[in-house]
């Protein structure tokens, strides 16, 4: 059971749709798939969940790369790649593709970590 589950509302119906699980004590960020089926959801203790909606309401893949808390996880507008930040200074960069058969599943391969960037007050990329 996570700390903060995560709840995704019908606006104009004005009904709750779906309760997601993603099995992360502290939220950071929330973003969605430019197709709408996928989530990420990034928390501070430094593991970011992709949630498929299609398959379930707990997390498909829970990544765990980074050393400190993840800030932000945002998927690309175009491309089939995403990336995720943390204080550890460090920007993890994923191949994250999206089949239109929903036989098959998601497709997540890290592709470059960025490094080089340095923290300030204990926060790093942002």
């Amino acid at each position: 059971m996570t700390k903060t589950p995560v709840r995704i509302y019908n606006l104009a119906e004005q009904i709750m749709v779906k309760k997601l699980q993603p099995n992360l004590k502290w939220i950071s960020n929330i973003d969605v798939h430019p197709l709408g089926d996928n989530v990420l959801i990034s928390s501070y203790d430094k593991r970011v969940a992709w949630v498929d909606l299609d398959l379930s309401t707990k997390a498909y893949k829970t990544l765990r790369y980074h050393k400190l808390a993840s800030r932000r996880a945002v998927y690309h507008k175009r491309y089939p790649i995403f990336a995720t930040c943390s204080d550890d200074a460090n920007i993890h960069v994923f191949h994250g593709m999206v089949y239109d058969d929903l036989m098959k599943n998601a497709l997540i391969v890290p592709l470059k970590v960025l490094k080089g960037h340095s923290s300030f007050d204990d926060l790093g990329v942002l």
